[in-house]
Parts: structure tokens; C-alpha cells; sequence
């Protein structure tokens, strides 16, 4: 190796092996930035697979919209939602994995709503397929006996409204004295009713505030999505404050088990 000729300004000049080294890195650094990129690339495509994966088949996360459901759930309560227990669809065929339980009494479900499947409801299931149900005076009665619920609540007892949404329920009455021609069902008053095979009846806990199945019907099982497990994060979202999902919080109820 030989040294470096000196420059006119008098500092050593750079060797050709020393260029060659330099020219060297300068074309290696590219390759290992794109090396470095390529890396997390596909550490984030795993990551979101991963997530795909959970969201279709195990949890998935759920808002509480309104007060149906109030006490149980409150309206800024999101939940983790167990999509496995009842058997997860699997995405665009129509078909769902095995359940590892039925649906039962007392359970709190997510399902979409038979009328627009687009949109999710949170009840409890208080029918199961061949149960005879009726309403009076605002007390749940299932084949023949008044059901005691302590998560029910009722905030306006005294009114008892009657709609046309409640005539679904004409063809599926139980033929007998009490199920006249002369039948006028209301929110407090109604049934018995026969619930159909692979079909449920769902109620709200808030009764006096709640769209379900006395309104519009029963729920397909096919319909059922999972089961609430618990509150990860919870608000109040009418609070009159600035940015209340963060000035707000209930921290009481993070973490809380939904039943």
C-alpha cells in the first residue's frame, strides 16, 4: 500500500482503496434502509392480520348508543364483545365456526337488528325457541310464571302505550280465551306468545325506554354476534363539558364484567 499524495494545500490525498471504501458504504446504506423498511412492513401486515383475525373471530369492540339497557350498560359504556361462545361467522360465506354454548336465558347479546341488519342491538335474551311468553302489567311471565328480574327497571310505570308495532304478535298468539280477536297489546300488556324454533325474544333492562322485541319481533339465531364480557372504557357523553371522553371518564366502571 502507498501513501497518499500530498495536495497542493498541503492535506493527504485520499487513496483509491480508501474511495472505493467510501463509494462502498454510500451504496450499501440504500440497501439496508430498504432492508430496515421491508422489516417493519411485514411486522405491520402481521399485526394487522392478527387484528383481522381477533375481530372477526374472537373480541370485537361495541359502543352502547342509547339507554335500553340502563342499568347494566349505560350510554358511553364500550364493551369487548365475546364472539366466539355462540359460533363466530366466518366472513363472506355465511357460515359459523362452532359454538362453544347455546344462547341462554338471562344472557346479554349483541345481534344485528332483523329489521336492518347494518345496525347492532345490545339486550337480554328472556326467550328461548318454544317458550311461551307474556306481559302484564309490566311483569315478564314465562311458561305460566311471573319471572323475578332484578336487572329490570322501569322509569315510567304509569304510562302504557299501545302501537301498531306491536301487531306482529297476532300470528303468533297462543289460541286460547285470553288470546281473542278482540286482542289490543301494549308496551306493560301482551302475549302469550309462542316463540318459533331457531328464533329468540329479546328485552331491554330499561323497559319503559326500549326498542325490542315486543316492537319488532324475535331475533334469528343466525343473527346473534357474541356476548358483552366486560367495559373497557366508559364516559359521559352528555355532560355539557368540553372533550368529555377524556374530562369524564367513569373510572368505577372500567373493566366492570357485563351480566
Amino acid at each position: 500500500m502507498t501513501d497518499p499524495t500530498p495536495t497542493p494545500n498541503g492535506s493527504p490525498a485520499i487513496s483509491e482503496q480508501e474511495r472505493a471504501e467510501a463509494l462502498r458504504r454510500v451504496n450499501r446504506s440504500p440497501g439496508r434502509i430498504l432492508r430496515v423498511a421491508w422489516e417493519w412492513a411485514k411486522s405491520f401486515q402481521v399485526a394487522i392480520l392478527v387484528f383481522l383475525f381477533v375481530r372477526a373471530f374472537i373480541v370485537e369492540a361495541f359502543k352502547i348508543p342509547s339507554g335500553s339497557m340502563e342499568r347494566t350498560l349505560l350510554v358511553g359504556d364500550f364493551l369487548l364483545v365475546n364472539k366466539l361462545v355462540y359460533g363466530a361467522e366466518v366472513p363472506f360465506t355465511g357460515k359459523r365456526l362452532p359454538a362453544i354454548r347455546e344462547p341462554r336465558i338471562g344472557d346479554v347479546v349483541v345481534f344485528q337488528w332483523p329489521q336492518d341488519p347494518t345496525k347492532n342491538f345490545v339486550k337480554r335474551l328472556v326467550g328461548m325457541p318454544g317458550d311461551t311468553l307474556a306481559m302484564e302489567e309490566g311483569r315478564l311471565v314465562r311458561n305460566g310464571r311471573v319471572v323475578r328480574e332484578q336487572y329490570a327497571v322501569h322509569t315510567d310505570p304509569g304510562i302504557d302505550p299501545a302501537a301498531e308495532e306491536f301487531r306482529w304478535q297476532r300470528n303468533h298468539l297462543v289460541r286460547t280465551a285470553a288470546a281473542s280477536p278482540a286482542y289490543h297489546p301494549s308496551r306493560n300488556n301482551w302475549g302469550p306468545i309462542v316463540v318459533p324454533e331457531k328464533q329468540y325474544f329479546v328485552l331491554g333492562d330499561n323497559r319503559d325506554n326500549s326498542l325490542d322485541s315486543r316492537y319488532w319481533g324475535f331475533v334469528p339465531d343466525s343473527l346473534i354476534r357474541g356476548q358483552p364480557l366486560l367495559v373497557y372504557y366508559s364516559f359521559e357523553p352528555d355532560s355539557g363539558v368540553r372533550e368529555p371522553w377524556l374530562a369524564r371518564v367513569r373510572w368505577h366502571r372500567l373493566g366492570s364484567r357485563v351480566h
